[in-house]
Order: structure tokens, then sequence, then C-alpha cells
């Protein structure tokens, strides 16, 4: 800890405010010695001046975690291609009653297209499918993770 005080206290000794600054603080700059015909070391910090870019995500199909909700269970698989999610299918949706059935009918397709349109599992929930709009989003989420995009 006195390693830093002593840093902390020799940085505040070396501040110095310009004329020109007009008042706004300015780091220390480095100078040459004069009897030293080296020039002054660069204030630039050591390692990769750019980051190394990582790939977004992979190609292939990937499977969602199964995802339970009082209407029934909900499983998604998406289909990425060049980080892109290109298609988004429904392998499980509440049908157990009349009412599931029909609600997953119609909000099925609506969730892909909001998964699509989103490049993303952060979709909106579809009206009178909530349930089903959570579920089909954490599965969705579950299969971008093994993607790498999520």
């Amino acid at each position: 800890m006195t390693g830093v005080t002593v840093v902390g206290v020799a940085w505040i000794l070396a501040y110095k405010v310009t004329p020109h600054t007009s008042g706004i603080a300015a780091a220390p700059v480095p100078t040459a010695d004069p009897g030293n015909s080296q020039p002054a070391p660069s204030p630039v910090a050591s390692g990769p001046s750019t980051p190394t870019p990582t790939p977004r995500g992979a190609s292939g199909a990937f499977t969602g975690q199964d995802v339970p909700n009082r209407f029934g269970d909900v499983q998604v698989q998406v289909i990425v291609a060049n980080g892109r999610i290109t298609d988004v299918k429904a392998l499980q949706l509440p049908s157990d009653r009349a009412q599931s059935a029909y609600i997953s009918q119609v909000a099925g397709p609506m969730l892909r297209t909001e998964a699509l349109q989103a490049q993303s599992a952060r979709i909106d929930v579809i009206s009178g499918a909530t349930y089903t709009s959570g579920s089909y989003a954490q599965s969705l989420e579950s299969a971008l993770q093994q993607a790498h995009m999520g």
C-alpha cells in the first residue's frame, strides 16, 4: 500500500497546469535530459495496439433447453450462419389443451419473426402468450449461448 501512496505523491508533485489549458489539468509529459541525446520515453503502454477480434458466433443448428411453464414446455432450435440467426424452429410449444394449442399456433410464428428481427433472445412478449413468450426467449437464449452469441 505504501508503494501506491509513494507513486500517488510523486504524480501529484509532478503535476503541472500550463497556461494554455485554461485550468484543465494535463498529465505530466516526460522530457529529455538536456545532457543526453536520447529521446524521452514514450508514454505509450506496452502490449498490442489493437485488440484481437474474436469470432462472433458459430454456424450450425443449436437446440435450446426445454423450458417448462404452467401451460406446457417450450423448446426451440436456432439456425445460425456466419454469426447471424437465419431461422428459429419451435420444437415444442404448449399444446395439451385446445386453447394452448391455438395460442401456440398464433404466437409461434410471431415469436420466430421477433427473434429474426432482434437477432437475439431479447424479443417482445406476445400479448396473450406471456408464458410461452418468456419460455421461448429462455430456450432461444440457451441455444444462442451454445452458438457463442448470447
